[in-house]
């Protein structure tokens, strides 16, 4: 237990540069108090004590902002950044070293009594406010860009921003980086697209016209 605990305390300091010092981290880290809440009411939630899993799962979310069933699966040195916000759904799954931001959803689309909630491989990093929905899977190594709405799988080291979320880079580096913020704009790009083609072809109708004008004053001559 003090292991994972040490290994908590220490994922902090790689992915939070303001962190100071190891008191700060273990008095004012809402998303690693979550975290450790969380633990707690799944291991009564896989025992059988469901109410009491809820009960603690409640007093997480008032204490820290942080919505995690008990029922969600997280795996090891994962880490909420500021956190307020964040939604985790039941049935969703967590690998390691996954790093995600405030406002994050975990969310459901089926009323059914199965798998609804998204699974989320080994070094994902999920933007603020992003919104990933149903049971679909987010590859190792995916970054999901800020106020995205996934809804469909993302395939291991690629980059998904917008709404809904598009491919925008693929065969990401094997490592977790922190500029969730600098993401290409897919939308803006097709713009950006559309605008030099249509300065092409009007710098090729006056090619044409001078020509043409040229071609008649020489006719007139």
């Amino acid at each position: 237990m003090f292991r994972r605990i040490k290994e908590d305390i220490k994922i902090v300091f790689e992915r939070d540069p303001a962190a100071k010092n190891v008191f700060e981290v273990i008095t004012s880290y809402p998303g690693l108090h979550a975290l450790w809440l969380h633990r707690i009411a799944h291991f009564f939630w896989t025992k059988g004590d469901k109410t009491i899993g809820r009960i603690i799962s409640h007093i997480n979310r008032f204490l820290t902002g942080i919505e995690i069933h008990p029922g969600a699966k997280i795996g090891r040195r994962f880490f909420i950044d500021h956190g307020m916000g964040v939604v985790i759904g039941e049935t969703a799954e967590i690998g390691d070293d996954v790093l995600i931001y405030q406002g994050v959803v975990l969310g459901g689309t089926s009323f059914e009594k199965k798998k609804r909630h998204p699974t989320i491989k080994n070094n994902v990093v999920i933007g603020a406010g992003a919104i990933i929905l149903g049971a679909i899977e987010i590859g190792e190594f995916a970054k999901i860009g800020a106020g995205s709405v996934v809804i469909k799988s993302v395939p291991p080291r690629t980059t998904v921003v917008g709404v809904p979320a598009r491919i925008v880079g693929e065969k990401r580096e094997g490592k977790i980086d922190l500029e969730h913020g600098k993401l290409p704009d897919p939308v803006s790009e097709i713009l950006k697209s559309i605008i030099e083609k249509q300065e092409k072809l009007e710098n090729k109708l006056k090619q044409i016209e001078n020509q043409l004008l040229n071609k008649n004053e020489k006719n007139s001559n």
